[in-house]
């Protein structure tokens, strides 16, 4: 093949392998959310036991002092375990699964958002040093694309339900423009999660965190968004209880 020709198919490549395993991974989150329940907490803890798993290797990858390492995995364990619990919390009948559902597809928008901004319009670089590939264009476009996301996922709720909110969906008395702010706010600390993880792969000397899905890594590199957003949801419920007590 001539090399000219060969990076072009590149991006092509690596799209459509993303997109199956994204579709893949979709399909049975979609599955887990439409159980509910003991399914989608089988879920979460599987995904989770993984993640911390890919984190201890990154960590052992970067550290030799044994306090280092003891320090680090707790501060993992506190980090991936309270992504893990406020993801349940947030699917407990009182919530009717709407705000983990709109967590969930903001950051799905926040990763197509910032993936095809990057791509087709480049840009000065948020951090070479850390993510080389992040831009600013790719941010924007992520906040955005998880603003729309949620938006998008509301209104499918809406239309299901015949316009009715349903019991404890407090979320869905959102409106747009709030929901797109809190979309905004979402792919930043989603993209925060992105650059801690890239942060700890470059200290471990490693591309990716693992190698259990095609075209994405690990599945902390997967979650690292999610995770990150997860964590700065339960911190939030953390602090309004304890203020509000």
């Amino acid at each position: 093949m001539n090399d000219k020709v060969a990076p072009l198919l590149k991006p092509r490549s690596d799209l459509g392998i993303r997109t199956l395993s994204s579709v893949a991974m979709m399909s049975v989150a979609i599955f887990a959310i439409w159980l509910g329940g003991y399914a989608f907490m089988g879920l979460v803890i599987a995904v989770g036991l993984g993640v911390f798993f890919e984190f201890t290797k990154l960590v052992f990858g970067f550290t030799r002092s044994p306090l280092a390492r003891i320090l680090w995995l707790l501060s993992g364990l506190i980090y991936v375990g309270l992504a893990c619990f406020t993801l349940m919390l947030l699917s407990h009948p009182f919530f009717g699964m709407t705000p983990a559902i709109l967590l969930i597809a903001g950051v799905i928008g926040t990763d197509v958002g910032a993936y095809f901004a990057g791509r087709s319009i480049g840009g000065p670089k948020i951090a070479p040093r850390i993510s080389p590939s992040k831009t600013w264009s790719g941010l924007f476009g992520g906040m955005m694309g998880a603003g729309l996301m949620m938006v998008v996922i509301q209104a499918g709720i809406y239309a299901f339900r015949g316009g009715n909110a349903g019991d404890g969906d407090v979320y869905l008395a959102y409106g747009w423009s709030r929901l797109m702010l809190t979309g905004a706010a979402l792919a930043v600390v989603a993209q925060m999660g992105d650059f801690f993880e890239s942060w700890m792969k470059r200290r471990a000397g490693v591309k990716d965190s693992g190698r259990l899905i095609p075209g994405h890594g690990g599945l902390f590199d997967r979650t690292d968004g999610l995770i990150a957003v997860a964590f700065a949801a339960g911190v939030l419920t953390l602090f309004e209880n304890v203020a509000g007590s």
